[in-house]
């Protein structure tokens, strides 16, 4: 039939006989997948019936005088008329769409035009695929080798396989001493034990910090023109280390940093406002000016979640549909009601400090050592029958005294509180100190908490025990009445001598407090030891104690000194505390949004919800009157739920892309039609349900992948491979890779002697400091000890690098960066060779190999070895290094080494 041919008056008029050849054949030019005049698309019956921007719908069933699209096609005049070019619709063809109109538009699903797939069938919106229990990473990639006609390499030698881990793990080589140990370590489960070891260090959170960071775009400055400091953004950082170190299960990670003013971790809303945005002084005043500035925001914040978490680029439907997913406009604008009541700015915070922060350092490290000497005058823990008795407990504080003992984990378990069981007990803080004086509980030196329950709000808290804080309000409860016990893992194995705990050091409250406890120290073989207990406490309410009954006047006096002096710092402490701010964000009732037409901001349409991506599952879509923390929180759990097939695979992918260099998808913030296939797709789902299986954990999964035979294979190239995967794509060998710059940085220090592992606080500069209102970033001409920290703590300034690795494919914080390019260029190589930093470390460099290895040649250069590459030298290594360092002296060997492939990549 000729399209739009008259049916007879007495059928009904058949959408696919009589319209649908009509529409492809006089409209889908101008309205159909490649382009959208007006917004309008009549290719798919969704998007059809939806309308176009500036009319509406176009199309209302069973009423042809108040459809668009009737009026358009009988328009008059040439400047409305439909189509625009050609020849007009025939009397027949109109009378034609009209009746179809008339008679209710029927549309029968799934037969929308062939130019137009259904975009949900695209791979990475389908549910996970389940596979058979037993399967394992090598499962697939063997499968895939074995298809292409390739074989794995073998397994590389254990000297490459530490630093390969410790590099890729904690971002830092191992020093000699582990090398020699793992290399002569016959267990079977040493290298397990090895990737354990190195998960658990506190150098992996600064490590993983970084990579997260880069998806964000996190800077510390606000971009632009004058590009001025966000002195307290820093706290958001070290919320990302400690989220890492802590294993943070992923739903958590995500709810704390969209909603984290709502659980007790204000800092992680830093994640809303990490992007660029211009102070109110640089938009203009009028309101156009400033709602245009403010649409800006709003983007950055959908388009970093929408990356992030979901690997869509949501953004681009700020002005019309998405054109490749099956992304709404409205949608977008949904997910704006979402941020909504999100303002870029600081907000005052109990975990961060601004200009005090040195003063409070200060402090925090004079109580450390102030309560180990209190402690020391106390007499040791006398466990048994006829023990004397110490004072009763305190709500204050309490020291709990016993001979050194070796371990990894201490444990406070309750029996009794102070109001016979009624209540749960509370404990604000869980100091343990070393021999050396050190609180080795404290969660920034790596130390990890855990319970056999605990409440969880923004008072109470698990993360509280061991914060640095005092107070009720920084505290721990129980979920016991009346017990309950409390854990602190060390990061390494400690020698402890001395617990100190209370209720409320602010002395508030007296009610909840654990009157009859024991304090164990774990074993080597796992079991536990009594080192203290209540049982050698006289019991509340017997009458007042001697506290210093065994001690020696001078002692007596000088802990009565040490007591008040403890006092003090704790009350300073708090209210140093209290004058902290954060650059999170701020909050305030959300306004009602709406749908611009073309994204332009006073070009408002239809009003929008709050609500996400309808296209995927489960639906979400929030009242109008849903607070403004509720939204951040409920999207929250959208994104984690598990009915959401994009989360999982997106994170896991960064995880696989960090460890073999390139995703499974190598686009890993866009896993829309416009972005890459997988490599593996059956293993990106397997790693997805592994993840979703195991609680979450992202060191779960990192060890799952570093414990494959994939993983663990030879670097070395094989011709008949390369000739078939040039990329390493299939992973038929170990792909080496330049380490990032932030790497070669830190183990430049770490081999010098130099690296200040300082956790936390603010970070450093590069630059030279200057007060112009256009902030000029010059680098500074000389660094010393204040800017040998890890690189994670330099300040990250927008558009600005640092003069000697900043050509090392730095991110600048402009923009997302989640996969870094790696260039080669004349510059770099320049720069590492000529750079003041690198000729300044490789002259401590030689003087510590001085100091280590004396003044024969032969020693030195070996020590070099050792201290660069994790290595003695061979014959011929030796006989060409010792002749460089009789000609140009030993800086320069350092210099060269330094400046190696071998130091410089990933093994």
């Amino acid at each position: 039939m000729v399209p739009g041919a008259p049916a007879s008056a007495a059928d009904k008029v058949d959408f696919v006989r009589d319209i649908q050849p009509l529409l492809k054949e006089r409209c889908i030019a101008c309205h159909g997948e490649e382009k959208q005049k007006s917004g309008l698309r009549l290719d798919i019956k969704a998007a059809a019936l939806k309308g176009g921007e500036s009319y509406g719908a176009v199309i209302v069933a069973g009423r042809s005088a108040d459809s668009a699209l009737i009026q358009l096609v009988t328009e008059t005049g040439d400047d409305l008329r439909m189509p625009p070019e050609g020849p007009r619709l025939t009397a027949e063809q109109i009378s034609l769409l009209t009746r179809w109109v008339d008679e209710g538009a029927v549309w029968p699903e799934g037969v929308d035009s062939a130019v137009a797939e259904n975009r949900l069938d695209h791979w990475s919106f389908q549910p996970l695929r389940t596979f058979p229990d037993g399967l394992g990473v090598d499962h697939f990639i063997r499968a895939d080798l074995t298809k292409s006609g390739l074989t794995a390499s073998v397994e590389a030698d254990r000297r490459t396989l530490i630093r390969r881990a410790s590099l890729v793990l904690t971002g830092l080589a191992p020093n000699p001493e582990e090398v020699d140990a793992f290399v002569a370590d016959a267990d079977p489960r040493g290298f397990e034990k090895l990737v354990d070891r190195l998960l658990a260090s506190p150098q992996y959170g600064e490590r993983w910090a970084r990579h997260w960071l880069d998806v964000i775009a996190f800077g510390e400055t606000h971009g632009f023109e004058v590009n001025t400091p966000r002195e307290n953004a820093w706290p958001y950082r070290d919320y990302v280390i400690q989220a890492f170190n802590a294993d943070t299960p992923y739903p958590q990670f995500i709810r704390e940093q969209l909603a984290g003013d709502a659980t007790g971790v204000d800092a992680a809303t830093g994640f809303l406002v990490a992007a660029a945005a211009l102070l109110p002084g640089q938009t203009g005043k009028d309101e156009e000016s400033i709602q245009k500035a403010r649409q800006d925001e709003l983007n950055d914040m959908v388009a970093n979640a929408g990356g992030a978490f979901l690997g869509l680029t949501l953004h681009c439907a700020r002005c019309h549909d998405h054109k490749f997913d099956p992304v709404a406009q409205t949608d977008y604008y949904g997910l704006q009601a979402i941020f909504a009541g999100v303002r870029h700015g600081e907000r005052p915070l109990a975990q961060a400090n601004d200009s005090k922060l040195q003063e409070r350092l200060k402090l925090q490290e004079r109580l450390a050592l102030a309560s180990h000497e209190r402690a020391l005058l106390e007499p040791p823990a006398q466990l048994g029958e006829g023990a004397p008795l110490r004072p009763e407990v305190s709500p204050r504080r309490n020291i709990e005294r016993f001979p050194p003992v070796e371990t990894r984990k201490i444990r406070f378990t309750i029996q009794k509180t102070v109001d016979d069981n009624r209540h749960e007990p509370c404990i604000d803080e869980l100091e343990i100190y070393a021999t050396d004086a050190r609180n080795v509980a404290l969660a920034s030196d790596g130390a990890k908490p855990e319970a056999s329950g605990s409440y969880d709000n923004p008072k109470h808290r698990l993360a509280h025990i061991n914060d640095g804080r005092y107070g009720n309000s920084r505290s721990w409860i129980s979920s016991t009445p009346g017990g309950g016990w409390i854990a602190i893992e060390f990061a390494r194995p400690e020698s402890v001598e001395a617990v100190v705990w209370g209720r409320d050091r602010e002395e508030k409250y007296r009610d909840r407090l654990a009157t009859e406890y024991l304090i164990e120290a774990q074993m080597p073989d796992g079991g536990w030891k009594v080192i203290a207990a209540s049982s050698d406490r006289q019991s509340p309410g017997a009458g007042e104690g001697t506290p210093q009954a065994e001690l020696s006047e001078v002692d007596r006096r000088q802990a009565g000194k040490l007591d008040n002096e403890l006092q003090g710092i704790e009350q300073r402490l708090a209210a140093l505390w209290g004058d902290s701010v954060v650059y999170a964000g701020r909050f305030e009732p959300a306004p009602q949004m709406f749908r611009l037409h073309r994204g332009e901001a006073m070009q408002k349409r239809e009003a929008v919800s709050p609500s996400a991506v309808q296209a995927l599952r489960p639906e979400f879509r929030l009242p109008d009157e849903t607070p403004e923390q509720a939204r951040r929180i409920a999207f929250a759990g959208w994104l984690a739920d598990p009915q959401n097939p994009l989360v999982a695979r997106v994170m896991v992918n960064r995880l696989w892309q960090h460890h073999f260099g390139e995703g499974l998808v190598s686009t890993p913030n866009d896993f829309g039609r416009n972005g890459a296939k997988p490599s593996h797709p059956e293993l990106l789902d397997w790693l997805a349900g592994e993840f979703i299986r195991s609680g979450w954990s992202i060191k779960h999964m990192q060890k799952v992948i570093v414990m494959s035979a994939c993983w663990k294979q030879a670097s070395a190239p094989r011709p008949d491979c390369l000739a078939v995967d040039a990329q390493s794509r299939l992973v038929w060998r170990f792909p080496p890779r330049r380490l990032e710059a932030e790497v070669v940085r830190d183990n430049m220090l770490a081999s010098a002697g130099t690296l200040d592992d300082r956790m936390g606080g603010p970070g450093f500069s590069v630059f030279a400091p200057n007060s112009n209102y256009v902030r000029l970033y010059n680098p500074k001409p000389e660094f010393g000890p204040a800017e040998w920290r890890r690189a994670i703590y330099m300040t990250k300034v927008r558009v600005a690098q640092d003069a000697t690795f900043g050509a090392f494919d730095c991110p600048d914080a402009g923009q997302p960066q989640p996969k870094r390019p790696r260039s080669t260029t004349p510059l770099q190589a320049l720069n590492l060779f000529n750079s003041g930093f690198v000729i300044q470390q490789a002259e401590l460099l030689a003087g510590r190999i001085e100091q280590q290895a004396g003044p024969t040649r032969p020693d030195q250069v070996r020590q070099a070895f050792q201290f660069v590459l994790q290595r003695v030298p061979d014959a011929e290594e030796s006989q060409l290094c010792e002749s460089l360092v009789e000609e140009h002296g030993l800086p320069a060997l350092c210099r060269a080494l330094l400046n190696s492939n071998e130091f410089l990549f990933l093994p």
